[in-house]
């Protein structure tokens, strides 16, 4: 597996776990969270497709600021969203990840 997308799940991962923390706060913004994070999966499926390797998942991220940041502006946005929106965006690649042709835990 290249550096990039090692590097790439990483982040992912670490985004997960930040996510995971984050909405078991008190006072956590949990629904919107896991609402914003399902929206960009969904999104993930139209995009790469059901059949997908780690590479095709990398590529994508490396081109998803901009479209990520528009569909939660526009359909999930919620009270401080652009401060976890880099977290939800990572969240959400590494549960897509999961679904890779070359996934291993």
């Amino acid at each position: 597996m290249s550096m990039d997308v090692e590097s790439a799940r990483r982040d992912w991962q670490d985004a997960y776990r930040r996510l995971e923390q984050e909405s078991s706060l008190p006072g956590g913004a949990s629904e919107s969270l896991w609402r914003q994070l399902e929206i960009v999966a969904g999104e993930l499926h139209r995009k790469v497709g059901s059949r997908f390797t780690l590479r095709d998942l990398a590529a994508e991220y490396g081109t998803s600021e901009r479209w990520v940041r528009n569909l939660v502006s526009e359909r999930a946005a919620a009270p401080g969203w652009p401060r976890t929106l880099s977290m939800v965006e990572g969240a959400a690649f590494h549960v897509y990840s999961r679904g890779a042709e070359d996934y291993e835990p």
